[in-house]
């Protein structure tokens, strides 16, 4: 049961900067303690992992399994220490009254591709309630449990690229993942080692690298490296509300695309994506214009 701490900046939200890592509130492999502790539960190149962080003017991080020495020498860059915050300027009223409230927040940086690139794919045209409900039904069915206390908290290890490959149709669909989806995961998980050094990589590279996979586009790309790689300019393109937020915060005008959306992040160029996390923050939006969006079950069709 290994240790370390690490010394965070001040402020430091630990919670709201792990959060984006949460596949919803009842993600199997993410569990939040209030703004406390954040318990995680990954596969790392060394095998899977539980990991444990207790905020205090230290961060303490224990961490269980084959994968907890791999985990804790990384845990500055998951935290966020390699984000420098200070290249961002604000240029609108709105975004710097959200960099004042929310300072403590870092874009932490997971070193793996995989465990991002997946459920993006799997939020791909569908709603994020159906998309996570694949999620926790895939890491139950054919993850394992998380090292240590992890299992005791109903924590799974997603599974590994060999066992995604090997899933049967049948079970793709019970899961809810329609024909398009499921064969987009196969593809990136055959080729799981090409996708895992995209962590490395400059940005337009790692872009690039992940859309060589037929069903993997810009919007899924973006998502993934944000957590990946904490990549400050992977603005998300293709989204079905955030040009509309966005157009909205920044404009003051419903409507808008990704094109008019890029108009308005101009001025953030390298920190687009800091600048619509910001952005989202606030939680300022224009008002739905239709019933929230629904689709029909897969799994039982």
């Amino acid at each position: 049961m290994p240790g370390r701490t690490w010394t965070p900046p001040d402020p430091y939200d630990l919670r709201r900067s792990l959060l984006v890592l949460r596949r919803g509130p009842y993600d199997p492999a993410f569990r939040a303690e209030g703004d406390r502790a954040v318990w995680r539960a990954t596969r790392t190149p060394q095998g899977p992992a539980t990991l444990r962080l207790v905020a205090g003017a230290d961060i303490e991080a224990t961490a269980w399994g084959p994968g907890a020495d791999w985990l804790l020498d990384r845990l500055p860059a998951l935290l966020g220490a390699e984000d420098d915050p200070d290249a961002f300027v604000p240029r609108h009223r709105l975004v710097a009254e959200a960099l004042r409230r929310h300072r403590g927040v870092r874009l932490i940086r997971t070193g793996l591709v995989l465990e991002s690139l997946i459920p993006s794919i799997l939020e791909q045209r569908v709603t994020t309630e159906d998309a996570y409900r694949s999620w926790r039904r895939l890491l139950k069915w054919f993850g394992e449990p998380a090292p240590g206390p992890g299992a005791g908290l109903g924590m799974f290890v997603m599974p590994d690229p060999g066992t995604f490959a090997r899933i049967p149709s049948w079970d793709w669909h019970r899961a809810g993942v329609d024909g398009k989806r499921s064969a987009a995961v196969v593809r990136a998980v055959r080729v799981a080692r090409r996708m895992e050094e995209a962590a490395a990589m400059a940005l337009p590279e790692a872009l690039a690298r992940l859309q060589a996979v037929p069903g993997i586009g810009p919007w899924t790309a973006a998502e993934t490296l944000q957590r990946a790689t904490g990549a400050p300019d992977a603005v998300t393109v293709g989204d079905l509300h955030l040009p509309r937020i966005v157009g909205y915060a920044l404009g003051g005008e419903d409507g808008a695309d990704d094109a008019r959306m890029l108009e308005l992040l101009a001025p953030y160029a390298g920190q687009r994506y800091r600048a619509t996390r910001l952005v989202l923050l606030t939680g300022v939006a224009p008002a739905r214009r239709a019933p929230r969006q629904r689709h029909a079950n897969i799994a039982r069709l």
